[in-house]
């Protein structure tokens, strides 16, 4: 989405910028670097601080028997200005930052005076759009891609095992045979124990119509495969005799 900058008529002072969702995504995520950007500098003055006093109880440096010279030009009082430098210059942008961040919030149009630098570019932003373009056509031709791997897996498991399974909700299995005499006529299995490994039969009107199988495959022998496959040789037996 390009950055879009519209200007009022009323003058100069009153001119102002309109930001997108994603330029006032941009400015928290700059706030948020510049304020880690202040704090690791803090934690480094801290830390030279603390290193100094360190060494000077180690002896380091003795006022009373040491003669100090002042250089005119002393790198660490230089690098002590550069730090409260960038303190201060990190401090300013937060506080710019926030400043555009809240009148955005209040109602979406921006003063004038409060540039918009530190926004991406229009071309960083026409760059960013063609890359979330291509991710979504990516994801969008693997999701057509696992689509027609799961029907063609249903297909194969179907034309192997005789069955159709069908998830009717969480945790619970449909399994209608090509063999059935009627489409209602199915088994309903629910997953139970740690990740599925153990399946239960539930009862349905159509599992009420076997009770020897579940008696002898299921109760006795405790085998669910040995149950299906008994159930189609029975069903298949049925439409051939009929």
């Amino acid at each position: 989405m390009e950055l879009k900058v519209l200007r009022s008529q009323a003058g100069p002072t009153e001119q102002s910028v309109l930001l997108t969702r994603e330029e006032e995504c941009s400015l928290r995520l700059k706030i948020e670097e510049l304020e880690g950007a202040r704090s690791r500098l803090e934690e480094e003055k801290k830390r030279l601080e603390a290193r100094l006093e360190q060494l000077t109880l180690a002896g380091d440096y003795d006022p009373s028997r040491t003669k100090v010279l002042h250089l005119s030009v002393n790198p660490a009082s230089e690098a002590r200005q550069c730090l409260r430098q960038d303190q201060a210059r990190l401090q300013e942008e937060c506080e710019r930052l926030r400043t555009l961040l809240g009148a955005l919030e209040r109602g979406g149009a921006v003063p004038a005076g409060l540039e918009a630098a530190s926004l991406p570019s229009a071309k960083e932003v026409a760059e960013l759009k063609k890359q979330v373009e291509s991710a979504e056509l990516k994801n969008q031709r693997l999701k057509e891609v696992f689509q027609t791997k799961i029907q063609e897996f249903r297909k194969v498991c179907y034309t192997l095992t005789g069955y159709q399974v069908d998830i009717t909700r969480e945790s619970q299995y449909r399994l209608t045979s090509m063999y059935a005499e009627c489409k209602d006529d199915c088994l309903i299995f629910k997953a139970a124990g740690p990740s599925g490994t153990t399946m239960q039969l539930l009862e349905t009107d159509f599992s009420r119509t076997v009770p020897e199988l579940i008696e002898l495959h299921l109760l006795r022998q405790d085998s669910i495969p040995a149950f299906l496959s008994a159930l189609t040789l029975d069903l298949f037996s049925r439409q051939t005799q009929a």
